[in-house]
């Protein structure tokens, strides 16, 4: 991983912890509405979507949150080292709107992909749609999410990405999670793979107001054959904290 990845986006830890320090105090004198959060996160390897985006290698993540908890409306920024060609970070815009009914809940939102430093030619960035619904069933919780951008990632067209997630409490405190999901991508040779399903799963546990996880990674697709690099499977070790 390419050390200006770490800065880059130790940079925007930095930036989101103390904005959000900010914004709460300025929350009390200014009675703004909503709330804000802020995370950060150091993980052995940023896996999107089954493929690798840091080389396999660790990388450092954070991020900043405003959420209003009346109209559901939510606004949010994310970013991450990544380990590209003309790329070493990765920031992520999103907003939307989510609310809840006893056991359903559901989310309507978009997301900007943006790799700063990247030539305009290779087409990095692009934006998606994103609906997902979800269902507590109290001895675990289950959810679908539906993905759609008109121009993906590398300018390869159409794309879709349908998962579906499950999450469940163990004894000790621990968090068994897991999903699947299959991505549809227009232009399969732009994009350097033909459309592949991904899978996870994980165990999570809070220590000391840290949480860590460890989950297993894969895909479907072959290396080299079908991915280049990073698309095997892998287990990934993250320790995050919320603030």
């Amino acid at each position: 991983m390419k050390a200006i990845s770490v800065l880059s986006t130790a940079a925007l830890v930095a930036v989101s912890f103390f904005s959000t320090s900010a914004a709460r105090a300025d929350n009390k004198g200014l009675d703004l509405p909503g709330d804000f959060s802020a995370n950060v996160a150091l993980t052995t390897d940023y896996v999107f979507r089954g493929i690798s985006q840091s080389n396999e290698e660790p990388t450092i993540q954070g991020g900043i949150d405003w959420s209003e908890s009346t109209t559901g409306l939510y606004l949010g920024l994310w970013g991450s080292g990544v380990d590209f060609n003309d790329a070493s970070a990765e920031f992520d815009f999103y907003g939307g709107i989510s609310g809840s009914k006893d056991a359903i809940s559901w989310d309507l939102g978009a997301i900007y992909y943006h790799y700063p430093g990247s030539a305009d030619d290779l087409n990095y960035d692009f934006w998606e749609l994103a609906a997902a619904a979800g269902y507590d069933f109290g001895v675990l919780q289950t959810s679908l999410s539906l993905n759609y951008s008109p121009d993906y990632f590398g300018a390869s067209g159409d794309a879709y990405y349908l998962a579906a997630y499950v999450t469940a409490p163990l004894p000790y405190d621990l968090t068994a999670s897991g999903h699947v999901a299959h991505q549809w991508i227009s232009d399969n040779a732009a994009f350097g793979t033909p459309d592949y399903t991904d899978w996870s799963l994980g165990l999570g546990y809070t220590f000391k107001g840290f949480d860590l996880g460890l989950t297993y990674h894969d895909t479907d697709l072959n290396e080299p054959g079908e991915c280049a690099d990073g698309c095997s499977g892998r287990v990934v070790f993250t320790i995050s904290k919320a603030f």
